[in-house]
């Protein structure tokens, strides 16, 4: 094809050549795009002729726990089920004892944890013939349910379920220093017949501040005639062995499959991961540990733990549970004892099969674990200390005797004075056993190691997200056979170091636990807090909440402190912050008792009756909150009854009167108590 050019008109203008109508530029384009329009389309065609064909993966099933109790107890031939509400070990154990023992009594028993069953499956247990269900419930802190009873409580109060031809008997652990003694085994035992179901024999209530085995032991020698009579059955006489679990030592192990002190999941400590709870502690690191009293022969500690990374969220009041760890020289020397390679792998293996808890304790472990981290080897052993194993020595020890004997009753009155009296411990007693002592052994006479739980929390969230503070005071003093006592939780706490000679940081295994010891929703209301000692830990995190509300604009009430400690100069606790939240604004007043600094002591009740009228308008026409955190035994008692005066004295009420309204108080939730015994 031709393209005809026409010059432009004018004067010399030269003629112009002709030009191709493509350049080798164009060309090389034109051809650069169409072959990739070529190499696309084939390229999408081939994709879509060879679509891969991939192997039908085959799912791996994962084994189902057996969350029915009526089915096990099905097929495994029972008709007995005792289950435990436990914090601390102690209703798991009385559990597992009165399982054991119902074979003495033609029954077949088992014992179960409720968090780990469908508790909704209650009323079955009526299909199975001549069935039984005992509750052995402990109280935690002021009236609440353990952590794996929760669920089950939530139940009882949530359901109407017919209970009709289930039997069951209720033992509750509790501490009477504390208002709401035996609150869960009361509550258990109540609803239960409620619900329709046949109490065979009264509740029991073991008081841990008198003797918790003497009271379960006595219960439990009542127990076992009313449910033969029951039940139309005669006791066998044959005596149950006091053996729960086998030792064994395995020859061929895998190091990476032996537990170093975690509390469920296999290197948990290692491989951290959210939510962290009881099972699965938080390793948070110690970025402060500093003393708060100038001087004295005790040790108050501030600790601030960093929870950085965990999620783990809290209110103010709420608990923080740590898991230490035993001394080492008490380990070492019951290794000696026990003529054992502390670095031996063992396990203890349930001799009942059928039992959900394989082991006392996460298995396999070593005896230094097992010593170190899972049993309670400081506190006074246990008093069912029964070795049917046979004689080893003729040591005329008290012990010798106590060591025979699988009835408490016999040899309580020693029990008392030679061991809880003089705070003796497993060393005291391992070398005047009647056998050689084995790990076995001593597991029967040691509890669990618990966590330790205490109302130290004193952070809010708010304000400091990813720290947890707590307050403490070390627990040392000597006993009456002059020896040296050393509590584990503080001693262990205090020796936490923010970095080691290593130049690690100093790690705590813990967690939080959530607490019903809360601020009043508004903010307008007053607050009076009452906490002598380390008592004032929560209410440190209380100050900063109503600080913080204030800085947001907030309508805050009167926040008043009573604080008690026993000299200003010397354990003033947090002096230099509550003046300043003093002059900020926040404390609207403080009170503080120092008992030793005048002729006569003064408690923080003295200071609580001096401004009764003030006190009195508070709580009768402002609506304000009340909040007691400290000792039970003596300061809550001391606190309440002078509240029950300023009732009388101020409010013209009677003290029937007055009982009544300090009840009514609390059952609002206006008159709120942390304490511990």
């Amino acid at each position: 094809m031709e393209v005809e050019h026409v010059a432009p008109e004018g004067p010399d203008v030269a003629p112009v050549e002709e030009e191709p109508l493509f350049t080798n530029l164009d060309i090389f384009l034109f051809s650069l795009i169409v072959g990739l329009l070529i190499y696309w389309f084939l390229s999408r065609k081939k994709t879509e002729e060879t679509i891969p064909e991939f192997k039908r993966l085959t799912p791996v099933v994962t084994p189902q726990r057996e969350t029915s109790f009526i089915e096990k107890m099905k097929k495994t031939n029972r008709n007995m089920v005792v289950f435990y509400g436990s914090q601390t070990g102690t209703a798991e154990e009385f559990c597992g004892r009165l399982s054991k023992d119902a074979q003495r009594y033609g029954m077949r028993g088992m014992s179960a944890d409720p968090e780990e069953y469908d508790m909704s499956e209650l009323p079955r247990l009526a299909e199975i013939d001549n069935s039984l269900a005992v509750f052995c419930m402990a109280t935690y802190g002021e009236g609440d349910p353990t952590d794996n009873a929760q669920d089950f409580y939530d139940w009882m109060q949530e359901n109407d379920e017919d209970l009709k031809g289930v039997n069951f008997a209720v033992f509750g652990l509790g501490n009477k220093t504390y208002e709401h003694f035996n609150a869960m085994g009361k509550y258990t035992d109540k609803r239960l017949e409620e619900l329709g179901g046949k109490r065979i024999y009264d509740l029991g209530m073991g008081d841990d501040d008198g003797n918790l085995e003497e009271d379960f032991v006595s219960w439990k020698e009542q127990f076992w005639p009313a449910v033969c009579e029951h039940f139309g059955v005669e006791a066998t006489g044959d005596d149950t062995s006091i053996r729960q679990y086998e030792l064994v030592v395995p020859t061929d192990i895998n190091m990476n499959k032996v537990y170093t002190g975690e509390m469920g999941r296999l290197k948990s400590f290692e491989t951290q991961k959210p939510p962290f709870d009881a099972k699965n502690p938080y390793l948070a690191t110690v970025a402060v540990n500093r003393q708060l009293n100038q001087s004295g022969d005790r040790h108050l500690m501030h600790l601030e733990l960093d929870t950085s990374g965990s999620k783990i969220r809290y209110d103010s009041g709420d608990h923080v549970a740590v898991y230490p760890v035993n001394d080492v020289s008490i380990v070492n020397r019951i290794g000696q004892i026990l003529d054992a390679d502390l670095d031996t792998v063992i396990s203890l293996n349930n001799l009942d099969e059928e039992s959900n808890k394989k082991h006392p304790f996460p298995c396999p472990t070593t005896y230094r674990t097992a010593l170190t981290h899972y049993l309670d080897i400081t506190n006074p052993p246990r008093t069912n200390v029964g070795i049917p194993d046979g004689p080893r020595t003729s040591d005329p020890s008290p012990l010798w005797r106590m060591s025979l004997s699988l009835s408490v009753s016999l040899c309580q009155g020693l029990y008392q004075s030679w061991v809880l009296d003089a705070q003796r411990n497993i060393l005291a007693l391992l070398p005047r056993l009647q056998v050689r002592p084995t790990i076995r052994i001593v597991k029967i006479l040691c509890p669990s190691c618990e966590k330790q739980q205490h109302p130290w929390m004193e952070s809010i969230l708010k304000v400091y997200p990813t720290m947890v503070s707590i307050c403490a005071v070390v627990v040392e003093f000597q006993t009456s056979t002059g020896r040296t006592f050393k509590g584990v939780a503080t001693n262990w706490l205090k020796n936490k170091v923010v970095v080691t000679d290593n130049g690690h940081k100093a790690t705590v295994p813990m967690y939080v636990r959530k607490s019903q010891f809360r601020l009043p929703f508004k903010a307008s209301n007053p607050v009076v807090m009452i906490g002598p000692g380390t008592g004032i830990a929560p209410f440190m995190g209380f100050l900063q909440e109503r600080g913080w509300m204030k800085e947001q604009g907030k309508d805050v009430g009167e926040t008043i402190l009573y604080f008690g400690c026993r000299r200003r100069n010397e354990d003033f606790l947090y002096q230099q912050e509550l003046e300043e939240f003093e002059k900020a604004g926040v404390l609207t007043q403080l009170n503080v008792a120092f008992s030793r600094d005048q002729e006569g002591k003064v408690y923080v009740q003295h200071l609580l009756k001096k401004n009764k009228e003030h006190l009195w308008k508070l709580i009768h026409t402002d609506n304000a909150h009340l909040y007691i955190c400290g000792d039970a035994r003596n300061m809550a008692r001391d606190v309440q009854n002078t509240f029950y005066d300023i009732a009388e004295e101020v409010g013209g009420l009677t003290h029937t009167q007055a009982v009544a309204y300090i009840k009514k108080l609390m059952t609002k939730g206006r008159y709120s108590l942390d304490v511990w015994s």
